[in-house]
């Protein structure tokens, strides 16, 4: 069996939760390859997973990391714009027919489906934010209503017209991407909500005490802030947190990963907080850890939770997933939200104290309890096989 996965390559999230997916079908005696671009790409290639560079997706951010949907919107143009997207399927298609994959799994890009359903080979798509919501400042109040009304009907039916649809979310009451995932009836039989991809599981790991002694850890209250999202959107918060956390109490230690993991250098130490460009280890400070603090995007989340760890998220700015994602897990008890326009010291602190208490804590083990049922990764390679099992 061959298994094309072309991920959106914007930060590592997506390729992050298909590298899973990859090892288990490879284990199994299957063939990968991977399409997809920018950090995604190199990313993979570390992992050690032949990739092929395809042209990239432009996202725009502002100098402090929002979302700037204008430009993005304006960039390249309603003109060039089909021009980029056929170009990006042609390339697609060549790599297709090279390859000659059994199935095509598609993480959040549409146009591998469209080049698969040229090719005619069967498609899988990953995706947690199957509607798409404009942020409603009041200048895009206007679009945001008409894109909101056209996009769902539009996305959906590319998405899911000849594709099986893997959500990689927990089943309700747990589902964090429920304000994203409002779907229509009629999508609905093309969709499998499998549970959280995650790379290692908490039993896979040596007990976290174990950990917290080899770590070389005291009694200290660990937080950990691995942060995530393309590199534009990181620098910002990475600086705003670097100077909020040197003035933490001593009684505080804090892990802070970059998202660099291009550049293994020696890690920061600045009194308590010591900062990784890239912590290659992370589910090991996951699970030592006491405290996450974040963004908000569904990959860090869904870690955080089936690891036990209350969550601080600061979610990016005009980021309509990553505000929805944290609204819920705030819901569901088990994060307390921040913006990043009001973040200081004293807020940071205070939300830290608050999800460290008793009443957190057992909150947050009893969603864990409830969801560690669950084997995204088996899940979703099920589906993957049966897909390419049904193409033959």
């Amino acid at each position: 069996m061959r298994v094309q996965f072309s991920p959106c390559g914007l930060g590592l999230g997506h390729t992050g939760r298909c590298i899973p997916l990859a090892r288990r079908l490879v284990e199994r005696g299957a063939r990968v390859l991977f399409s997809t671009y920018r950090e995604g790409a190199r990313h993979v290639r570390r992992e050690g997973f032949p990739v092929v560079e395809v042209p990239s997706t432009e996202y725009c951010v502002e100098p402090d990391g929002t979302f700037d949907f204008r430009q993005t919107a304006v960039n390249p143009g309603p003109f060039l714009a089909p021009l980029v997207v056929l170009r990006q399927v042609q390339a697609e298609v060549r790599v297709m027919q090279a390859f000659r994959p059994d199935v095509v799994v598609s993480d959040t890009r549409v146009t591998p489906l469209l080049a698969a359903w040229l090719m005619g080979i069967p498609q899988v798509t990953v995706l947690n934010q199957f509607q798409i919501i404009i942020p409603r400042r009041t200048m895009f109040l206007r679009i945001g209503k008409l894109v909101d009304a056209g996009a769902l009907a539009l996305v959906g039916t590319v998405w899911t017209a000849g594709a099986r649809v893997i959500i990689p979310d927990f089943p309700p009451p747990h589902t964090l991407s429920e304000g994203n995932l409002r779907l229509p009836e009629r999508y609905r039989r093309h969709i499998t909500l499998v549970g959280p991809i995650l790379p290692t599981r908490p039993e896979e790991l040596p007990s976290r005490a174990e950990i917290r002694r080899d770590l070389g850890l005291g009694d200290e209250r660990l937080i950990f802030a691995p942060l995530s999202g393309p590199p534009e959107e990181r620098t910002y918060f990475a600086g705003m947190l670097r100077r909020i956390f040197r003035g933490f109490p001593r009684d505080y230690r804090v892990v802070m990963s970059l998202g660099h993991p291009e550049n293994p250098s020696r890690p920061v130490r600045e009194g308590n907080l010591t900062v990784y460009p890239w912590v290659a280890n992370r589910f090991e400070y996951l699970k030592a850890c006491d405290l996450v603090v974040a963004r908000a995007g569904h990959g860090t989340l869904t870690q955080a939770i089936c690891y036990g760890k209350p969550l601080v998220l600061v979610p990016t700015p005009n980021h309509s997933e990553q505000i929805n994602n944290a609204r819920r897990a705030a819901e569901l008890g088990i994060a307390e939200v921040t913006e990043q326009g009001r973040l200081t010291r004293q807020r940071l602190l205070a939300a830290v104290e608050k999800m460290l208490s008793p009443d957190y804590g057992e909150m947050v083990r009893r969603v864990q309890g409830d969801v560690l049922e669950l084997n995204g990764v088996e899940a979703a390679v099920r589906v993957i096989t049966e897909a390419a099992e049904q193409g033959d």
